[in-house]
Parts: C-alpha cells; sequence; structure tokens
C-alpha cells in the first residue's frame, strides 16, 4: 500500500488530502482493510473529519468494500457514500485506489440532502463555507444525454439548497461511463446547460475547471458527478479559460476552464482540469506514442501550475488516467518519480487517439 498526505495549515483549520493506493495481488477485501483503515488513522490523528471521497476499483472489488468502509470508519461515516467508480483491474490490483478531501477545525460539518438521501457536506468557519457534493446522478432519465442533463439540474438543486449557483462552482468532475459513445452529445448537453445559465456568452467565461473521463458509477447510472462549491466569500474564484501551453477548450467543443482558483478552508485551492497531449491548435500530439503523449501532458500539467503561480511541492492529488495496462505500466515505470500524490488507473480518455490524462489539484496556505 501507498498512502500519501498532504497538510495545509490556515487560521484554526487544516485540510487533509490523502491519495490511497492499494497492495496489488491481494484479494479486494483485503485491500480494501488494508486502505480504510490507514485512512481513518489519518483522519482520526489529524481530527479531521471527510469533505469529499472517490474509491475507484472493478465493480466485483467495489461490491466488497462497502462494509469494510462502514466497518473501519465507524463513528466517522456520517451517511455521504463516496463516489464509487469503476475501473478495469489495474497494476494496484483490482482496487486502484482512494482519494480523500478532508478538514479539521471547522464549526461542524452540514450533510446536504437529495432525495431524502446524504449526498455532500458543508464545512464552515471564520467567515468561510465550502461545499462538496459527491456521485450526483439521474439514471431514472434514461439514456446517456437525458442522464446528463439531469445530474446538471440536480446538482443546481442542492446548490440553491445552499443558496448559491453555478457561479460558485470552481471544479466539476464528470464521470462518464462509455464516454467514447456519446461525448459529443454529453458536450452538448452542458453548453447548453452552461449558456442558458450565463456561465457561457454575454457576461464572459466563467466555466468551473473540469474532467470529463471514461469511467462510469458502480450504481446502474451512465454518468455520474462531482463537484465543490464556495458559499463564503463571496466572488471567491478565478478562471483561467486559456492557459499553459493550450488554447480555450472551448474552442473544440468542451465547457471547462483549464483551471481554476478558489478560497477554501485553510487557503486557497488550484485545480487544474483533465489535461491531455492536445497543441494549442486543439489537435493530439504524438499519436500512437504513449511515452510522447504522457510527457507532452505532464509539460501541459505544469506549465498551468507555474501560470497558477504553483509548482510540483504544492500538488495535493493527482489522478493518473492510462487508456491501457500498457500504459499505465509505462507510465510507473518511466514517470513514476513525479512528485505529486497519485492514484493510477485504466481509463477510456475523450478521444480515440489519446492515451493519457492527468488532473491536479494544488493549494496554498493562507
Amino acid at each position: 500500500m501507498r498512502i500519501e498526505t498532504r497538510i495545509i495549515k490556515g487560521k484554526d483549520l487544516k485540510e487533509v488530502f490523502i491519495s490511497a493506493s492499494a497492495t496489488g495481488g491481494m484479494a479486494p477485501r483485503y485491500q480494501a482493510q488494508e486502505l480504510f483503515r490507514a485512512i481513518r488513522d489519518v483522519l482520526t490523528k489529524k481530527n479531521a473529519q471527510v469533505l469529499q471521497e472517490r474509491v475507484f476499483g472493478t465493480r466485483q472489488a467495489l461490491e466488497a468494500v462497502g462494509s469494510v468502509r462502514r466497518k473501519f470508519y465507524a463513528g466517522l461515516d456520517d451517511g455521504v457514500e463516496p463516489t464509487w467508480l469503476v475501473v478495469p483491474e489495474g497494476i494496484n490490483g483490482e482496487l486502484s485506489g482512494v482519494q480523500v478531501h478532508a478538514v479539521a477545525g471547522t464549526d461542524g460539518i452540514e450533510v446536504l440532502k437529495l432525495d431524502g438521501k446524504p449526498c455532500g457536506r458543508i464545512a464552515s468557519k471564520n467567515g468561510r463555507s465550502y461545499l462538496a457534493l459527491s456521485g450526483i446522478r439521474a439514471p431514472e432519465c434514461g439514456d446517456a444525454a437525458s442522464q446528463a442533463k439531469g445530474m446538471l439540474e440536480k446538482s443546481e438543486a442542492v446548490l440553491k439548497s445552499a443558496g448559491i449557483d453555478l457561479f460558485a462552482v470552481p471544479r466539476t468532475w464528470m464521470w462518464l461511463g462509455d464516454i467514447l459513445k456519446w461525448y459529443d452529445d454529453f458536450n452538448g448537453v452542458r453548453n447548453r446547460f452552461f449558456t442558458k445559465r450565463g456561465l457561457l456568452g454575454a457576461t464572459g467565461v466563467k466555466m468551473p475547471a473540469s474532467t470529463g473521463i471514461g469511467i462510469g458509477p458502480n450504481n446502474g447510472a451512465i454518468c455520474a458527478m462531482d463537484l465543490t462549491a464556495v458559499i463564503e466569500p463571496k466572488n471567491a474564484l478565478e478562471y483561467l479559460d486559456v492557459g499553459g501551453n493550450q488554447e480555450s477548450a472551448y474552442d473544440y467543443g468542451s465547457a471547462f476552464s483549464r483551471a481554476s482558483q478558489a478560497v477554501s478552508p485553510a487557503g486557497k485551492t488550484i485545480f487544474v482540469s483533465g489535461t491531455a497531449s492536445i497543441a494549442p491548435d486543439g489537435k493530439t500530439t504524438n499519436i500512437g506514442n504513449a511515452q510522447g503523449q504522457i510527457a507532452d501532458t505532464i509539460e501541459n500539467v505544469r506549465a498551468v501550475l507555474q501560470q497558477m503561480k504553483c509548482g510540483d511541492p504544492d500538488v495535493v492529488h493527482s489522478l493518473i488516467y492510462c487508456k491501457t495496462a500498457e500504459i499505465e505500466k509505462l507510465f510507473c515505470e518511466k514517470f513514476g518519480d513525479l512528485p505529486w500524490p497519485k492514484i493510477t488507473m485504466i481509463a477510456d480518455v475523450c478521444r480515440d487517439n489519446l492515451l493519457f490524462e492527468i488532473e491536479a489539484t494544488a493549494a496554498l496556505a493562507e
């Protein structure tokens, strides 16, 4: 097992970022015991409460580990499920890893509900109020595009219940099963939704940073989404539409900013969107060359971090998406010394000729 923890200290508050990868060659239940015991121990030692959590594994693994998580979290479990995400068996075995963002020192965590079920949390302290939603989905809506519209509408409804709207959202994660079959449809749904809400258009570009990746939820839905939002202070977000080595993603139809910056409980957080080996003109580079795509992708992410006045030491989370098991192995062998807390997994990227993608989160203390 590998567990990497980053701590950001602010006024009376700490943010705790955990990336835990399982040991390969073990049954999922034993992998889960190893991971959730270690995460529990970090949370307990730091007196921290979970804000957002994701678990990546095969469908069979995820079905086996929910009870293990509940056992080890015990009194830490507030009823908000992590986002359970299905990926193929990879270099770490059937359970690829667990990613957690937690906070210590708040005035308490408020649990949000959707359709009567816990779906997210609000952490508040010192005039700062931060919201995180997990696994929002709408399987009852029908086909993939309809489910995408439904999950956006449901997320918006929860935000409204907290007194905010999409203009308070710096970051979304779009978990899209069978992405290559319907990514254009998804982009059409999101573009129309954002345009109608004013995130695109006459007011300028105020699109969240985002990841749209070929990973589906473990609950029968085709797609799901996570997001973060800043309730207080108001107007605490910045967007980088064009950044690093790349032009606007909207030029080729995807409605997200290259990065965003937001006030967070202990300082400020920089979210770098899912980034791949794409040239300024929007074309894929290094077609058929996995090592070249990996190197270009890392360079593209670092260029955005530098523009946002961050560097490698500031990265607190990263997710590494590899199209095949061979590419995951190549990354681990050739680029495994990348000094970011990370979880690697196998996933389709949004184009057939894209073999690799990275997202990164950096954080700076106030």
